[in-house]
């Protein structure tokens, strides 16, 4: 254990105020304590006023926590969100008096945290639009999530339901990559270590004094225990990504997240949120077939258009991003797999910088003010309603647009750092690293379609349109 060192001035701790907010036990504790509170008190206020009035439930859970916190939080420091987490900060005390059993190999399974992200959430999202909203089954899935968890720190050791059926967790564990910090140690003062006490202190069972060396954070969720335990463990700030651009502990399950939520957010809500709104959306595949299905089973509560949507999103990104991948995995003559867990890192800003922009723009024009008369509703408070910050008319709002482009360019050069890591003649570099960039270029060309359909052919006066029932509209200039 090392009670003091000499820290460098990009370690956070070195930074008094941040040091307060990352590394001082009681306010990180008292943090937990209200996260957790908020928690309850949402989950509590949703059963006592289920019906689409109350708001304050579902802006907690998906205005600040989801969308806002989250992505903010994961793109700039990290994994923090898991840091806090009600769940994570109560099933530590649930794992020390459980049965410390080891988990079945066959719930060792990141895919099963993929699975309930993508189709448990995102598919029901597009399909039953608005259901998850509602803030009596807002507060019943959280239950079920909370029961659930419970259950496996009960049984599990080793905060196992984080690590592999957690969907939040298999989010933030991949895309905590893009983060600008990264938690290891000082060399010099784990020399001479024999007690180990950070890894001691780490109720995932990790080690962070290898951190450095494999160039991976494992599972770690920023919960700071290890830098409780000993003072060689840092927290440094680096460039964005910049964890990417040489040799890393890689993992399949990681590719699969990006591929899947940008598939799933960007992809679809590009589709089925703005493409459905122009005057050409009669004429897309998802609404046709959608209309068609309508047509022999009609069913009121169900949008087609939006599953359809949500469908085709997945399956393009999935099929352009396999054969990208297959393509340089033959001219790189190297197996798929190992192709596919490396390059296909660099499909890790497609949604998590992209959505950034999406975040910006909706905090100024609704989260805001939506979080805030949540807030004055669920705690009855005596202050005028919270207006916007911003319209959506708003010219300055453009400047949003910018950031996919940011992502599709940070998205080229993670691709090209990582190619460069086999060594095979510069030519084959070229041709693996055009193929492997198919589905960034996709993203670039949809970016640019978008633009174009909106300009050629507008949008429908009706507004935001996510049914089926909507009526035929002419193309612009006919």
């Amino acid at each position: 254990m090392v009670n003091n060192t000499n820290r460098e001035k990009n370690d956070i701790f070195s930074i008094p105020i941040l040091k307060t907010i990352f590394r001082n036990k009681v306010f990180i504790r008292v943090v937990q304590v209200i996260v957790l509170a908020l928690f309850v008190y949402a989950v509590y206020f949703g059963f006592e006023n289920p019906t689409k009035e109350n708001i304050f439930t579902k802006n907690v859970f998906w205005g600040l926590f989801w969308s806002f916190f989250m992505v903010l939080t994961l793109i700039t420091f990290g994994r923090i969100f898991c840091g806090i987490c009600p769940h994570g900060f109560l099933g530590k005390y649930i794992t020390k008096f459980g049965l410390k059993k080891e988990m079945p190999s066959f719930l060792k399974n990141r895919y099963i945290g993929i699975f309930i992200l993508v189709i448990g959430w995102w598919g029901i999202y597009y399909t039953f639009p608005g259901a998850l909203k509602i803030p009596l089954a807002t507060a019943i899935m959280f239950v079920v999530l909370t029961l659930l968890a419970f259950v496996m720190y009960y049984l599990y050791k080793d905060m196992s339901y984080c690590k592999y059926i957690c969907p939040i967790g298999t989010l933030t564990k991949a895309y905590q990559k893009i983060s600008f910090t990264k938690l290891g140690t000082y060399k010099e003062d784990c020399s001479t270590c024999k007690t180990f006490d950070c890894a001691t202190a780490c109720s995932y069972n990790l080690k962070p004094f290898t951190f450095d060396k494999k160039n991976s954070m494992d599972d770690c969720t920023l919960c700071m225990d290890c830098t409780d335990a000993c003072a060689a463990v840092n927290f440094k700030l680096i460039p964005p990504a910049s964890s990417l651009f040489k040799k890393t502990k890689t993992d399949k399950a990681d590719v699969w997240v990006f591929i899947l939520v940008a598939a799933s957010i960007t992809l679809t809500m590009g589709f089925h949120h703005f493409l459905n709104r122009t005057n050409i959306s009669d004429s897309l595949p998802w609404v046709q077939l959608g209309q068609y299905v309508n047509s022999i089973y009609p069913m009121q509560s169900v949008d087609l258009s939006g599953m359809f949507a949500f469908i085709f999103a997945v399956c393009i990104a999935t099929f352009i991003a396999l054969i990208g991948i297959w393509g340089a995995s033959k001219i790189l003559n190297q197996k798929f797999s190992t192709v596919f867990s490396s390059l296909g890192y660099a499909y890790a800003p497609l949604f998590i910088i992209t959505g950034l922009g999406h975040l910006f723009h909706s905090f100024f024009t609704k989260t805001y003010a939506n979080i805030g008369n949540g807030f004055i509703q669920g705690f009855s408070l005596n202050v005028e309603k919270v207006e916007h910050l911003a319209s959506r008319n708003d010219s300055w709002l453009h400047i949003f647009n910018v950031f996919p482009y940011i992502a599709i360019l940070l998205g080229l050069y993670i691709l090209y750092r990582r190619v460069n890591l086999f060594k095979v003649p510069k030519v084959k570099r070229v041709f693996a690293f055009l193929s492997a960039s198919s589905l960034i270029l996709f993203f670039l060309w949809f970016s640019l379609f978008r633009i174009y359909v909106s300009e050629e052919y507008g949008m429908k006066k009706r507004g935001h349109n996510t049914h089926m029932n909507h009526k035929n509209m002419n193309h612009k200039g006919n």
